[in-house]
């Protein structure tokens, strides 16, 4: 099979906290070379600050998207000089080399998901390093795992509840992967974004 035939899909849900206009949480999505950079960055708090900080974080990492992850890290520290921190996950899909590659600060989650019900283990869990972006710079490690068609990486802020990722239904699309949690699994007391990214063709 061709690999121009491979491609990622990717899907996003979000909810602001009650009460608030505009929510701390935001994700990209970004084709960089052959494969597909996707992040979700949470504001420290909430509200206007908490969006403000995400917004400055996510332009640092669109643009400086073609640059290794860590790197694109201390672009984003760089941007939130007088504004609130932020935390993050970032990943880079790549479909014709058939790897993902992570990098997680502070409590944003993220974790793959097998498409074959036979692979051990058949989830990983995509660790984050301690810490925030934009007060002392962490030094986080970035970590690869190779895809299989119909792999799917869900990432997801602190507003999404822990233990979800058993419900998750791997026959639905990302967009409804991503709708389903929102609806069924936030907390309710802070803003909440899924981003599902699938391996598929």
């Amino acid at each position: 099979m061709a690999a121009g035939h491979l491609r990622i899909d990717t899907a996003f849900a979000t909810v602001p906290l009650k009460g608030q206009k505009e929510s701390g949480d935001l994700s990209l999505v970004k084709r960089v070379g052959a494969g597909t950079l996707v992040a979700v960055v949470d504001g420290l708090g909430h509200g206007q600050e908490a969006a403000s900080a995400a917004h400055a974080a996510i332009a640092a990492l669109d643009r400086y998207a073609r640059e290794p992850l860590s790197d694109v890290v201390r672009r984003a520290h760089e941007a939130l000089v007088g504004l609130r921190g932020v935390v993050l996950g970032l990943a880079y899909l790549d479909p014709q080399a058939a790897t993902l590659t992570w990098l997680g600060i502070g409590n944003v989650g993220g974790i793959l998901l097998r498409a074959d019900s036979g692979s051990r283990p058949d989830r990983i869990t995509l660790v984050a390093s301690a810490g925030f972006i934009g007060g002392e710079l962490p030094h986080p490690t970035t970590r690869s795992v190779p895809l299989a068609l119909g792999d799917t990486m869900v990432l997801f802020s602190d507003g999404v509840k822990d233990g979800f990722s058993d419900s998750i239904v791997l026959a639905n699309s990302p967009q409804e992967i991503a709708d389903t949690v929102i609806a069924r699994h936030t907390k309710g007391n802070d803003d909440a974004l899924v981003l599902v990214a699938r391996y598929a063709r």
